[in-house]
């Protein structure tokens, strides 16, 4: 099963929702790519992982350019803006979703509290891909066996 997660920068709430989906089934084809991509991923966004033990240094912020062609059982849109700029996917999207947050990068004051951000973004993504994982996924895989 193929699945791609959008961001505008493709640096945080995408890569975090990619690692999350990674963790949770290794049979999953999983890529995150973004309308602007940042050019690397948030080191909020890593450090906030790896407290949970999802390491996602290896993830690169991708243009979405790079996957238009391909096709996919999800394409899921994380940020409002993303959303609305989707581009058209000339390979085929079976379902295309949108599971929005808030964007953590917008945060500011101390570094305790930025961080705090991230890691209350980090847990809402972490809550509705689970949600997402077992509603959607798994009955997929059982309803094929």
């Amino acid at each position: 099963m193929k699945i791609l997660i959008l961001c505008t920068g493709n640096s945080c709430r995408s890569q975090m929702a990619q690692g999350f989906l990674q963790s949770l089934d290794d049979r999953l084809e999983v890529y995150s790519a973004g309308t602007k991509p940042a050019g690397s991923v948030n080191p909020h966004a890593l450090k906030v992982m790896q407290e949970i033990g999802i390491d996602i240094s290896h993830h690169t912020s991708d243009s979405v350019d790079l996957y238009r062609d391909d096709s996919w059982d999800f394409v899921i849109t994380v940020c409002d803006n993303a959303r609305a700029t989707c581009p058209h996917f000339t390979g085929q999207v079976a379902k295309q979703l949108h599971i929005g947050f808030d964007d953590p990068y917008d945060a500011t004051g101390t570094e305790e509290f930025i961080l705090n951000e991230y890691r209350r973004v980090r847990d809402e993504i972490r809550s509705e891909f689970r949600e997402f994982y077992h509603e959607r996924i798994q009955n997929m895989h059982v309803n094929k066996q």
